[in-house]
């Protein structure tokens, strides 16, 4: 029987019908600070598409800039399009990543890959052996 996920103690369920400022208080000190500032337009509207696409009023996929949200409780479950500068990157918000940044789980830069050199790219490539 696989584990039942807990936050701080605190199952799934219970976190869902906690308000948010009981939530709040279980979060790191970090996202407590970064959403007690106040939340902006953007997050504000992450926020209430969140809330939509639970109860099922919000068709199709949440898209969204907002890389420094803190992941809530009440995401759990959706898919959300996060940018990651080029493209809107699906990312599927588990319970694991409560209380984390949605930043963290979209990459922005890729591995650099270089090819072989081609000919005039150093004083060395002149030379072409005949084989």
């Amino acid at each position: 029987m696989p584990k039942e996920f807990r936050y701080r103690g605190h199952t799934l369920e219970e976190l869902s019908s906690m308000s948010t400022e009981a939530v709040l208080v279980l979060l790191p000190s970090r996202a407590r600070r970064s959403i007690n500032r106040g939340v902006s337009d953007e997050k504000r509207k992450l926020l209430e598409d969140a809330r939509g696409a639970k109860d099922g009023k919000l068709k199709g996929e949440i898209k969204t800039h907002a890389r420094d949200m803190v992941v809530l409780p009440q995401m759990v479950g959706l898919t959300i399009g996060v940018h990651n500068g080029r493209e809107f990157v699906p990312l599927e918000i588990r319970p694991e990543m409560i209380g984390r940044y949605i930043g963290e789980f979209v990459i922005t830069n890729k591995k650099v890959v270089h090819g072989t050199p081609g000919i005039g790219a150093s004083r060395s490539s002149l030379y072409v052996p005949l084989k």
